[in-house]
């Protein structure tokens, strides 16, 4: 049994640990069912296992909201951490740089743009970077670097995506429910697209940019593409190749938000591979450190050349933890471990072997399911037979499958999409265990909620 974080842990449930987040955290952060049954409170956690406070193992199959790529404290990532600590812990941002900001920036422009450009002849180009803190740090640079190459204000964004909570992320997230609570003090330089699901929606697409396009001035196009939280959502093959040449024939630049999707989770290292598009400027966070929270806006470097000029000694993004240390010292390493494990690859071969086990699930009576994704980033989505999300059943269900030891979020505007993102070091016998028992767990859920709610039987 993995041991406890400290003593302090045993003599308190789950319950008594809750009762004290709810003292002292402000009340919209955590949400605590009233039948104790959600959340757990973790304590320690190692590969793809989670314990919480009462000594229950769990199978994580979320990675930490798809932080912990190569597993919970992958032990290269412990030695790197432990090295660290011994000889630099803080630095200072932007004033003076430590080595290891320096060859993360190099090991950042190898992955991406060095990466991409410069075949059949072509010209190779370095990505040049501005690290921050979180994902939506990230956008937000990357929102910074259009406006400034282009001089464009306007941003277009998609209906279900998802890029953060800042006040300048916010103006291209879609879902109400974030944005509507400030929006007195937002400047609205966000417009949105309906995201294709189908190669016939593209239509629909191509004529709203277009509508879009002659009346506001456009400086970028802002996609994921794979929507997350949006529920798991990926677009026909088409779409990011169309894009790519919209936004050259209107003079904008692609912003890819692959805070999700990079490093190996849709088994290419970056999700826009799958599609054979080089964005102008990408955004990384989540699995680039494993565990600690940083982020980076890469650009392809003429355009974060034009974007940015050279320090007069004030920078126009920076903050106190501008790539910090120990973070730098765990991307390195965590870039290391993915190579080095081939982790893409085996997200490729263990994602389509789930979607197929997902896929022979039979529905439970009054549901319909659709299983989608692309590598280790998987979606199943339950409705009712009248075509309504069956948000109930997937929320039911989750709360079940805690019961049992497997920890999982639902995703989508109606939170009726299971999500499966596990680390890319996910044993199969767990991603089979954990199959077999969201299908019997969504069966009970389901005439649990018939029970309650005859008129949706």
């Amino acid at each position: 049994m993995e041991p406890m974080e400290s003593e302090r842990g045993m003599t308190m449930g789950n319950r008594g640990w809750l009762e004290r987040l709810r003292e002292y955290e402000a009340p919209n952060v955590t949400f605590v069912d009233a039948d104790g049954g959600w959340p757990i409170v973790w304590v320690s956690a190692r590969g793809e296992w989670v314990w919480d406070v009462e000594g229950r193992r769990y199978v994580d199959l979320t990675a930490g909201f798809g932080v912990a790529m190569a597993g919970h404290r992958s032990p290269a990532l412990v030695r790197a951490i432990r090295a660290q600590l011994r000889s630099l812990l803080h630095g200072m941002g932007d004033v003076h740089p430590h080595v290891g900001k320096v060859e993360l920036l190099e090991q950042l422009s190898r992955i991406t743009f060095e990466r991409w450009t410069g075949q059949g002849g072509g010209r190779r180009l370095r990505g040049r970077a501005v690290l921050g803190c979180t994902g939506f740090e990230a956008v937000e640079i990357a929102l910074k670097t259009a406006q400034r190459a282009t001089g464009r204000p306007w941003v277009v964004a998609f209906e279900g995506g998802y890029h953060g909570l800042g006040y300048g992320a916010l103006n291209v997230t879609h879902r109400e429910l974030f944005w509507r609570p400030f929006e007195s003090q937002l400047r609205r330089f966000g417009c949105f697209a309906p995201f294709p699901g189908r190669e016939e929606d593209l239509g629909r697409v191509e004529r709203c940019l277009s509508r879009l396009q002659r009346r506001r001035a456009i400086g970028a196009v802002l996609v994921e593409p794979v929507q997350g939280r949006g529920g798991i959502r990926v677009p026909p093959a088409s779409f990011l190749p169309w894009l790519r040449a919209w936004c050259d024939r209107h003079g904008a630049l692609l912003i890819l938000d692959e805070i999700f999707t990079g490093f190996g989770r849709t088994g290419r290292w970056f999700a826009c591979e799958h599609f054979g598009v080089v964005p102008d400027v990408i955004c990384l966070g989540k699995a680039l450190t494993g565990g600690f929270p940083l982020s980076a806006c890469v650009g392809r470097s003429d355009v974060m050349e034009s974007a940015w000029p050279p320090s007069a000694g004030e920078a126009l993004h920076t903050s106190t933890f501008q790539g910090h240390p120990v973070g730098c010292r765990m991307a390195l390493e965590q870039i290391r471990e993915l190579e080095r494990r081939d982790l893409a690859g085996r997200a490729a071969g263990m994602g389509a072997w789930l979607m197929e086990r997902l896929r022979g699930l039979r529905p439970a009576p009054g549901l319909e399911y659709e299983v989608r994704g692309l590598g280790l980033m998987v979606g199943l989505e339950v409705r009712r037979s009248d075509g309504g999300p069956a948000t109930a059943v997937v929320l039911d269900a989750l709360k079940r499958m805690l019961v049992r030891g497997f920890l999982l979020l639902p995703e989508g505007a109606d939170a009726n999409v299971v999500a499966f993102t596990p680390p890319l070091t996910v044993s199969r016998a767990g991603l089979e265990r954990a199959v077999r028992a969201l299908g019997e767990c969504l069966d009970e859920a389901a005439r649990a909620t018939t029970r309650e709610r005859p008129d949706h039987a």
